[in-house]
């Protein structure tokens, strides 16, 4: 696990440890050094700490002007033990809400398991996008099939009509584009 990294090929473009309107600004990353651990095994230091001890994020991209924002979740995003959507929502989401975004991508092909428990902070993050949504690229199938269980599935686009395995060679903005383009396919009155 402390081989996989997140993705740095937008770093150029966006660091969130110097946004100073991101609730990681000032972080700092000691790459020598491993000392963050889920279950027992250490994991990359670039993962950033929200608050859980399962899941682990990276703000990929965040963009004011057009409200959207990219972050990719490393771990096991466990609800029933951890409450892992409470520090995701808490620590994170809330301070991009209120920075105006209202679209969010969440990459997932690092979420190796999903546990659920109630919905209330999922119907919460739902609400206050209003106008936007909550895209989930890449999870696992497994994942989707837990969502369905815990009808998280109601509050996350998700599934093949938003399959982009080659995300990687998109630019943030042109992600967002093609991704409010499929959702406008599906979504009558989008």
């Amino acid at each position: 696990m402390q081989d996989i990294e997140p993705f740095e090929g937008w770093y150029p473009l966006y660091d969130s440890s110097k946004d100073r309107q991101n609730p990681l600004y000032g972080e700092t990353y000691d790459l020598s050094r491993y000392s963050s651990a889920i279950y027992g095994y250490y994991i990359h230091p670039l993962w950033d700490y929200i608050g859980s001890e399962t899941l682990y994020i990276k703000i990929l991209y965040v963009d004011y002007k057009r409200g959207f924002a990219i972050l990719e979740l490393f771990g096991e995003w466990n609800d029933t033990l951890h409450n892992d959507v409470m520090h995701l929502k808490r620590n994170i989401i809330d301070a991009q809400l209120a920075e105006g975004i209202s679209d969010f991508i969440l990459i997932g092909e690092n979420v190796f398991n999903f546990h659920g428990s109630d919905d209330c902070y999922y119907e919460e993050w739902m609400e206050e996008v209003e106008d936007g949504w909550i895209a989930a690229l890449e999870f696992r199938e497994h994942v989707h099939a837990e969502w369905r269980k815990f009808n998280i599935d109601s509050y996350f686009n998700y599934g093949n009509h938003l399959e982009f395995s080659n995300w990687r060679t998109y630019s943030p903005i042109r992600l967002w584009e093609a991704v409010t383009a499929r959702l406008e396919k599906r979504l009558p009155g989008f």
